[in-house]
């Protein structure tokens, strides 16, 4: 008796295995799904990266209020009617994409 009971666990046991442990476990499972949300996650950011991409380069193609303002902010441009005032920090260092009127007044020479 004691020879079938022992048998039967081995037997019980050995179904289990590739149930918990084996290439299609539970475990498996489990770490799957989690690397799987994890790249919806992802895929959700580049989403939303893209969508607001699009977004940019649309209004660069149909709109010259986006052009303007990189102009403005990426170029330090100013339009003709414009007065422009140069904020220099405390250092006396410029800002990025701000002219220097030496600068302008060499050119002028």
């Amino acid at each position: 008796m004691r020879i079938l009971a022992l048998v039967f666990a081995v037997l019980i046991i050995a179904l289990q295995w590739p149930l918990w442990i084996g290439k299609g476990s539970w475990m498996r499972v489990w770490q799957l799904d989690s690397q799987l949300t994890q790249r919806q996650i992802e895929n959700d950011k580049l989403k939303e990266r893209n969508a607001a991409l699009d977004a940019e380069v649309n209004d660069l193609k149909n709109g010259t209020e986006a052009i303007e303002e990189r102009a403005r902010n990426e170029l330090g441009m100013i339009r003709g009617d414009e007065v422009f005032f140069q904020v220099l920090d405390r250092n006396g260092l410029k800002k990025p994409g701000s002219i220097d009127s030496s600068d302008t007044q060499a050119n002028k020479k």
